[in-house]
């Protein structure tokens, strides 16, 4: 039951072909007698058209910039201020068993 089983290969049904075989070809170098005349530099099209910003597209951009860097800043500061309030508890916790401690060791 525990025993993986192995499957068993495949044997190929109906009619089988052998690998083509590839044969190489000769390389001709072909030289041509006259060079082919300069293409005429037409007028370069851009291939995307440009980015116009107009001043609310700016004011749009920076707004949102300066949202992500509050959104960003705020996120950071409160997980500092969770860090921060984790270890002050901490602290507190180790003061109080502590001075529990010592409290039973007079008591001896």
């Amino acid at each position: 039951m525990f025993r993986p089983k192995i499957p068993t290969m495949p044997t190929p049904t109906g009619l089988v072909s052998p690998p083509a075989v590839v044969e190489p070809t000769t390389v001709v170098q072909h030289t041509p007698t006259t060079p082919a005349p300069a293409p005429v530099p037409a007028a370069q099209t851009p291939l995307r058209p440009t980015v116009q910003l107009t001043p609310g597209t700016a004011l749009a951009l920076v707004g949102g910039g300066t949202a992500v860097v509050l959104v960003v800043g705020a996120v950071l500061v409160s997980m500092l201020l969770a860090v921060a309030i984790t270890g002050a508890s901490i602290a507190i916790c180790a003061l109080v068993i502590r001075s529990l401690i010592t409290a039973e060791a007079k008591r001896r």
